[in-house]
């Protein structure tokens, strides 16, 4: 399922108000709001956590800000590398370790190339993505797998579950967006 097809089959209710929120949880007059995401995560993400608990299924991040379109998606390098992390807590805690390390950093690349892949597409036309962010990150909560997954079909195009704790298997599963915007829109 696509987001318009999410749009047309679900009553959708976003997220409002964060910055009137944040000023309500001791933000200061004149502060930027989305230095709150780095000096109190925890109060933003109990204000992202009560949209969702009072009936949001969408809740937006700044992360999103000036972008009217974005890429979701998910990644995996399989199962395999779960199976060598088991093998290897028994027999070897270092080399678990090892495999651990090399999983993440497999899929964060798999990652950063599709975004390469997708940035060098959106180019030509004059748009970027902004960086990618992942459910449990930052301010946004995990439970926001559950609507990538919703979306995606994780299961049966990749072979991705999402537990009951929200944890995906195969571990080295990434899901994530990114928005796209004009090249002029992002500084750096």
């Amino acid at each position: 399922m696509n987001i318009r097809e999410f749009i047309k089959n679900n009553i959708v209710i976003l997220d409002g108000g964060l910055g009137t929120l944040l000023q309500k949880s001791g933000l200061p007059s004149g502060e930027l709001p989305e230095r709150w995401n780095v000096t109190h995560p925890e109060t933003v993400t109990e204000i992202h956590r009560n949209y969702y608990n009072s009936g949001s299924n969408v809740v937006c991040t700044k992360n999103l800000s000036g972008c009217e379109e974005a890429v979701i998606f998910a990644a995996t390098i399989g199962v395999e590398i779960d199976r060598l992390i088991a093998k290897y807590s028994r027999l070897s805690p270092a080399k678990a370790f090892c495999c651990q390390a090399i999983g993440a950093e497999r899929v964060e690349e798999l990652c950063d190339d599709f975004c390469e892949s997708v940035n060098e597409k959106l180019g030509a036309g004059g748009e970027m993505l902004k960086p990618r962010f992942s459910p449990g990150y930052g301010d946004l909560p995990l439970e926001t797998q559950k609507m990538i997954f919703s979306l995606l079909d994780c299961p049966k195009r990749i072979g991705v579950t999402l537990g009951d704790s929200l944890l995906m298997s195969p571990s080295k599963s990434v899901t994530a967006f990114a928005g796209i915007t004009k090249r002029q829109e992002v500084s750096r």
